[in-house]
């Protein structure tokens, strides 16, 4: 019996292991827009100078399948050398939504956070901002969050 346990979990490890680096899975779950992670935002921007800032066309960089633009060669370069601390959060879907209700619901670039070294991204719209509900309950909703976003992952 306790082998039978063993190969079960083995079994469901691997399965993550190979969910986790499948390039065509990940880019199956991140939010791409014509192709484009952020809406083709500049993912190292939102860290170095706390703003959303369009990247350029000139300035393209695929990592795993997912396609990133970059304001600036120097955050290109930034990027391809740590590319993990850069990249949103849930696959660049709604921090809040994924927390909330464990859905996949579109962002808008300009309403972020950067917290811990951590790039989150929220719906905004004229009569709805999730960033300041996000804030209101943060810790419970980035615990939901990481559990739903393992949902997606492990698919």
């Amino acid at each position: 019996m306790k082998s039978l346990s063993f190969l079960f979990i083995a079994f469901a490890l691997s399965r993550v292991a190979i969910a986790q680096s499948n390039p065509s899975l990940r880019k199956q779950q991140f939010n791409l827009e014509n192709g484009l992670a952020i809406q083709g935002y500049d993912p190292v921007a939102y860290f170095t100078q706390n703003k959303a800032v369009k990247g350029a066309a000139s300035n393209t960089f695929t990592y795993k399948n997912v396609t990133y633009r970059f304001a600036t060669p120097a955050n290109l370069k930034s990027f391809q050398e740590a590319p993990e601390k850069y990249e949103p959060q849930y696959g660049g879907w709604c921090a809040y939504a994924m927390g909330a209700t464990g859905e996949k619901v579109e962002v808008d670039p300009e309403t972020f956070k950067v917290k811990d070294g951590k790039l989150f991204l929220f719906y905004h719209t004229f009569i709805n901002n999730t960033l300041p509900k996000w804030n209101k309950d943060e810790p419970n909703l980035h615990r939901k969050a990481d559990a739903s976003w393992n949902k997606f992952t492990q698919s």
